[in-house]
């Protein structure tokens, strides 16, 4: 009597076990699936693209906005095809999240500036396109503490590129060194687009050619679109709503 009422009371048990396995299968399934199909989530870890995104940022990404590849699928697996599936491009302005395997695969969010055949140039801190300045208009002086520790003083401007998009970038001053402030003419070449950080002063992007260089079409993730939640770091002076040390100010805001 007690072996049969043991088997009959694990039998219960192992039901549940499976149950359980089988819901932690669709999850998993579900994720891959959402992340590789629909959206995926990033944090922001530098202030490259301050003030649009800050330090501590999640983000989602739209990997609808530009097709699939291999670079769509988390870890880049090789058997996936380097041709995008419902391809498209982006536009003058949009916030792209790629990969650059040559730089060890990492992912890089930065703002497309330069479109194929396009000429870029940076002079005196000025940015021109296809040989016509870019207009910004300055809103205000900003001081604050970056996440690194150093005190930071810049110039916030709304610049409008030739398409009409309006972002707000960061200009501690316009006579940097040359590779920032005085750049040579680029000419963008076909597949390929040129990326620029919005903190134009503290920006490793396409400028420095040697190192990130224009950024090839096949290597695009998908459109930053907005920002989930937050961590920023409150104590950085910046003028965001943080009631109680939480960066409201930071959530669910879209990304322009």
């Amino acid at each position: 009597m007690n072996d049969k009422a043991k088997t009959a009371s694990e039998q219960p048990e192992k039901h549940e076990a499976l149950v359980l396995l089988k819901d932690l299968v669709v999850i998993i399934i579900f994720f891959l699936i959402f992340t590789t199909f629909g959206w995926s989530s990033f944090h922001i870890p530098s202030g490259s693209m301050e003030p649009t995104l800050e330090v501590g940022d999640r983000i989602f990404v739209s990997k609808l906005s530009y097709g699939y590849n291999r670079y769509s699928v988390p870890l880049d697996p090789d058997f996936v095809p380097e041709g995008r599936l419902f391809d498209d491009m982006p536009e003058r302005g949009d916030v792209v999240v790629f990969t650059l395997p040559y730089k060890g695969s990492n992912d890089f969010i930065k703002r497309v500036i330069g479109l194929p055949g396009d000429t870029v140039q940076v002079t005196r801190g000025r940015l021109f396109i296809n040989g016509e300045i870019v207009p910004r208009t300055y809103i205000r002086d900003v001081n604050y503490t970056d996440y690194q520790g150093a005190d930071r003083r810049a110039k916030e401007y709304m610049e409008e590129l030739p398409n009409g998009v309006k972002h707000r970038i960061y200009e501690r001053h316009d006579a940097g060194p040359d590779i920032i402030d005085n750049t040579k003419l680029f000419v963008v070449p076909e597949g390929h687009y040129f990326m620029m950080g919005d903190n134009r002063d503290g920006s490793a992007d396409s400028r420095y050619l040697h190192d990130m260089g224009f950024v090839a079409h096949k290597y695009l993730v998908g459109r930053a679109q907005i920002t989930t939640f937050s961590l920023y770091d409150c104590d950085q002076g910046k003028d965001i709503f943080c009631p109680i040390g939480i960066p409201l100010g930071r959530f669910f805001n879209v990304i322009d």
